[in-house]
């Protein structure tokens, strides 16, 4: 099969489409055939050794497609099912093994690239949502990135749990585009200071939460835009990672908390695993939730992906398809 191998952590040219050894299931895994593969900044992290890992290395982190093989012991699917997978390396390719308790099957009515789009995204909004900060209905959410794959979800979402929203955007044209997903206030911050302006819109009392995943340059301001005891979550880390700062600010800004949690530590379970993907799917068939797809890219064209990503051009999800 053909898959994508990074041989030396860099830039997106570190990424190489070549002919790889195919992978067969052993006892509890199954073979999936790639029809969509997921592109994250998670991916980036890989790529770039921010998250070091033995080299050569497998990356990409969401697929879906239809199961091609089953190991011994695997009895939730057979050969011909689709199903979806999140957190688990190697979607970038042609086929992946995932272990079976790690999969979930694609209801009929949603199609594969949408549910290659929506696992990572959109558990990981699930769990920031409902768990890390479980959201009120009256209370008010600072959503960084609103126009991208994530930000969009927990825009959707946060509305349907009847939160006010406020993101932060990079052009008028994303700015749109978040407002149709139900952004009620839109900041342009290329234009003007975020943290006045939602200091401003909230009459300076500021907001419950903040889910901040650009990381380095928005963390000090996040911090500023929350009231006395808000919650600032970082989940992610597009602008680089944030210094160590001394845990004594969180005391002087109001007795602030600060978390910065993983998809992985969410859906150990499989309980909880069913339950995120399962709301999403209902909400996708119910069209309560659109799963904006932005672009999709030919695997072997993976390095085009990055760069897309990167530049922030981006708005909503990327995929790629073998």
């Amino acid at each position: 099969m053909r898959a994508i191998q990074v041989h030396t952590y860099g830039g997106p040219e570190a990424m190489i489409y070549e002919e790889t050894a195919m992978p067969q299931p052993g006892p509890g895994q199954v073979r999936l055939r790639i029809e969509a593969s997921g592109v994250n900044f998670v991916d980036v992290y890989h790529r770039e050794g921010r998250y070091p890992m033995p080299l050569p290395l497998s990356i990409g982190s969401e697929g879906a497609g239809v199961v091609d093989a089953v190991g011994p012991g695997v009895t939730d699917f057979k050969v011909g099912d689709r199903a979806a997978y999140a957190n688990v390396r190697g979607s970038y390719a042609e086929y992946a093994v995932v272990p079976a308790d790690k999969l979930v099957a694609i209801p009929d009515g949603i199609d594969t690239r949408t549910a290659a789009a929506v696992m990572l995204q959109g558990m990981t909004a699930h769990y920031l949502l409902y768990s890390t900060y479980p959201l009120k209905s009256g209370e008010t959410a600072l959503i960084h990135a609103a126009a991208g794959g994530l930000g969009l979800l927990l825009v959707q979402m946060a509305k349907m749990i009847g939160t006010r929203t406020i993101g932060t955007v990079s052009t008028p044209a994303k700015a749109q585009l978040a407002q149709k997903a139900g952004l009620d206030d839109a900041i342009l911050y290329t234009q003007v200071d975020f943290e006045q302006e939602v200091k401003r819109l909230t009459n300076g009392k500021g907001v419950d939460v903040v889910y901040d995943s650009v990381g380095k340059t928005t963390f000090d301001k996040s911090l500023n835009c929350l009231r006395p005891r808000g919650y600032l979550v970082l989940c992610g880390q597009s602008s680089g990672a944030v210094p160590p700062f001394d845990p004594q600010v969180l005391n002087a800004k109001g007795s602030l908390f600060l978390t910065r949690p993983t998809l992985g530590h969410y859906i150990a379970d499989r309980a909880e695993l069913l339950w995120r993907a399962g709301d999403l799917f209902k909400w996708i068939a119910a069209g309560k939730l659109d799963v904006h797809i932005d672009k999709a890219f030919p695997l072997a064209e993976a390095a085009a992906a990055h760069r897309y990503l990167e530049s922030r051009q981006s708005s909503g999800k990327l995929l790629l398809i073998p």
